[in-house]
């Protein structure tokens, strides 16, 4: 009798759904209200600001972005779910408007590394650098919610030049969101101050900040931050 009622409760059990650490498993699909939550998402945010097109060496900084891109995306599993915003490719009809010129080109998905060498590839640098503003678009539109691993890899040469502190938003955000994680890399930048702001938003959402002056050294640093590894070669900025 105590065997057969054990066996009930499982049985009870196993047709229900399963909740861990902030997400859960559909054990039956008539449980329908509950999703599969346990595949991590991440989203580059990709600066393509006027300064982009400036040379180091023989290659303009945005052909080595879009290089090093081409090279994260070949060694990715094609199961893996990344999307891609970009700011900076558009200049506006006022301060307020170039301040805007944040789009998410490819949303979070697997198997979209074509639609992301493609729509890169049609894009210029131009504009602004709406680092905040991307920030917070990608924070409230571009990830599925329901997923607990949210990652974000934010490249930059330069800092916020849009009257707005991308340190002081990291710092609200931890306040209520404690599922984002961001990573900075900061490429060919060598101002403090831009460099204090991007490691404070780096730090508080218990990211890095890397930096990277080189194509190879941007390679390594996508790499380490995609990965989440931690080595010196990266020239992880504390």
């Amino acid at each position: 009798m105590k065997n057969r009622f054990i066996l009930f409760i499982f049985t009870i059990f196993a047709t229900c759904c399963f909740a861990n650490e902030g997400y859960r498993v559909l054990l039956n699909p008539e449980c329908s209200d509950i999703n599969i939550t346990n595949s991590p998402q991440t989203l580059f945010i990709l600066d393509y600001s006027n300064s982009m097109n400036e040379m180091l060496i023989d290659k303009t900084k945005y052909s080595m972005l879009i290089a090093s891109m081409k090279t994260i995306l070949s060694n990715m599993s094609p199961s893996q779910k990344i999307g891609i915003r970009v700011y900076g490719h558009r200049w506006g009809f006022t301060p307020y408007d170039a301040c805007r010129a944040s789009a998410l080109i490819v949303p979070i998905g697997s198997g979209n590394f074509n639609a992301i060498s493609e729509s890169l590839a049609k894009l210029s640098p131009r504009g602004m650098t709406p680092i905040t503003y991307s920030l917070k678009q990608a924070v409230k539109n571009d990830f599925n919610n329901t997923v607990k691993d949210k990652h974000i890899i934010l490249i930059t040469d330069g800092g916020e030049n849009c009257d707005e502190s991308p340190c002081t938003y990291a710092m609200e955000l931890v306040k209520y969101r404690k599922d984002i994680r961001i990573d900075v890399i900061a490429f060919n930048l060598d101002s403090e101050e831009d460099l204090d702001q991007l490691r404070c938003v780096a730090k508080v959402t218990k990211g890095e900040l890397y930096n990277a002056n080189t194509h190879a050294e941007l390679v390594r640093s996508l790499d380490y931050a995609f990965s989440s590894k931690k080595h010196v070669d990266a020239k992880i900025i504390h």
